[in-house]
């Protein structure tokens, strides 16, 4: 049986309620501008080791105006966290990686918001758990085959 629109409003509205919770406890963390870029370093490494980034790609990848990306950069090249190279084909231009002490950051930081979201659902069951882990995948990728680019954010 198909979803009423009451159904559809319902989910909607956990949907949104959910993704406002997440984006104002992510404002309120220290530290989330920069765990989002060493993400984005952490999966360029992992997924296309071989292609160079930049902190274009990463302001791209992240949707945020280049010099908030400058600004996190300094922060963690002062850190230790990334290196930058200065492109030799380019001298305006530099690369991006991380460094043993930002992968370890990078670790951190998961281990810290795993252990936020394990206390989310303590007292769950874990069979719950894996389902609505399910469930939000297959709406991900639902989302994208209906190709809303209001969603796709």
């Amino acid at each position: 049986m198909r979803p009423s629109r009451d159904d559809v409003a319902r989910l909607a509205f956990a949907v949104n309620t959910v993704a406002a919770g997440v984006e104002r406890a992510r404002r309120r963390i220290p530290e989330a501008a920069s765990l989002a870029v060493l993400q984005v370093l952490g999966w360029a490494e992992r997924e296309v080791p071989d292609k160079a980034v930049r902190p274009s790609d990463l302001a791209s990848a992240l949707e945020v105006h280049r010099s908030a990306i400058t600004h996190q950069l300094r922060t963690l090249q002062q850190a230790g966290h990334v290196t930058l190279t200065t492109d030799p084909a380019d001298r305006r231009s530099s690369f991006v990686t991380l460094t043993d002490s930002g992968r370890h950051e990078l670790d951190r930081l998961a281990e810290q918001g795993l252990d936020r979201f394990t206390a989310f659902v303590a007292d769950w069951d874990a069979a719950d758990v894996r389902t609505l882990a399910d469930l939000l995948t297959r709406f991900e990728e639902s989302k994208a085959k209906a190709g809303n680019p209001h969603l796709d954010r």
